[in-house]
């Protein structure tokens, strides 16, 4: 049985895995000890919280058809691949990541955790990008793939910093 989703089901799903990005960091910057990791986590949080809003708007800017219109994928990969992460909230949006932030954790291992996050979140967005049309606002999902990147650029170099 093939599953597939409207648009405003996809856009729904990258708002909430952009909310529990947002969560998570502010989580991890109140277990940072060091003012300049403190930082860098709740800068993370508020461009999480910026895509977001991009999600939102976008998802707003849908018309009534587009809501209601199943994707098209022939092969169902892209809608194979959204539903897995539906059903586990993918990575960054997984319901538990800030629940595994017990307090106790490293900064390298707060860091290793968002950086698994983010690469998820760049698989996610690039077969979301597939299902979205030019005029849905595929630029937008680009340009937010572009950042999530340079969240993993950013937090590889706070992991190396470490070494």
């Amino acid at each position: 049985m093939a599953i597939s989703f409207n648009a405003d089901e996809i856009f729904e799903m990258a708002e909430q895995i952009e909310r529990n990005g947002t969560m998570f960091y502010r989580k991890a910057a109140e277990n940072a000890s060091d003012k300049q990791t403190k930082k860098m986590l709740l800068d993370m949080a508020v461009m999480e919280a910026e895509h977001l809003e991009i999600f939102q708007q976008m998802r707003k800017e849908l018309s009534g058809r587009e809501k209601e219109t199943k994707v098209f994928d022939p092969d169902n990969e892209a809608t194979m691949y959204l539903q897995v992460m539906a059903d586990s909230r993918g990575s960054e949006g997984k319901k538990s990541l800030t629940q595994e932030l017990a307090g106790s954790e490293t900064i390298k291992e707060i860091l290793q955790i968002a950086v698994n996050a983010e690469k998820d979140s760049v698989v996610f967005y690039t077969s979301l990008k597939g299902c979205v049309s030019e005029r849905a606002g595929k630029d937008k999902i680009e340009n937010i793939i572009k950042q999530e990147l340079g969240h993993l650029t950013t937090l590889q170099k706070q992991l190396q910093g470490l070494k």
